[in-house]
């Protein structure tokens, strides 16, 4: 099975300017794979960020810092307009991986997930650390290219070039991605 994570496709990360000039194109990809998956009875799970204002979720450069960020209930949280969210179920994480302190590999086994496809922001960071993550609990990742962004498109080359070389996780069109869906 061939499971989609849709990963901080949230407001906060679109007040990056860079990502904020993609986010249109970035939604529009999106919400193409949601509705391939949905088509092919594949799962879909979207993926966000959140955290306390206790400070008892913050990471490490938060805590240096002493600034918080997209607290739990904002509109920095919510998924961004126009991503076709309907009833997909959803997992909150606070790190940058998705499988770090969630029930991430548990679900996923449920699901019978053998592969993941990745989507959303940013590239090098939140999509990267999942992964490699991934990759440790042996799921199988392929990256939707145009379904993908990062505010340093630099550092998003490099982790894509390193991760797809070791770890072999390929980056493919949102095309090939549904020809695969469908076994083509």
């Amino acid at each position: 099975m061939i499971v989609l994570l849709i990963i901080d496709m949230q407001n906060a990360y679109f007040e990056d300017p860079a990502l904020a000039q993609r986010r249109e194109g970035l939604v529009r990809s999106c919400n193409s794979l949601i509705r391939e998956f949905a088509a092919n009875g594949a799962k879909v799970l979207l993926v966000g960020t959140e955290h306390e204002r206790d400070k008892s979720t913050w990471s490490l450069n938060m805590l240096d810092d002493d600034q918080g960020f997209i607290f739990r209930g904002t509109e920095q949280a919510a998924m961004v307009s126009g991503l076709e969210t309907g009833e997909l179920p959803r997992l909150i994480k606070t790190r940058d991986s998705a499988f770090t302190g969630t029930d991430l590999v548990s679900r996923l086994r449920n699901w019978d997930a053998e592969e993941l496809v990745l989507a959303g922001v940013a590239t090098h960071n939140c999509v990267a650390q999942t992964a490699a993550d991934a990759f440790a609990h042996n799921f199988r990742v392929v990256y939707a290219e145009e379904a993908m962004a990062s505010g340093d498109e630099q550092a998003a080359a490099d982790m894509l070039r390193i991760l797809s070389a070791e770890y072999r996780q390929p980056v493919l069109s949102t095309d090939e991605i549904a020809q695969r869906l469908k076994g083509i």
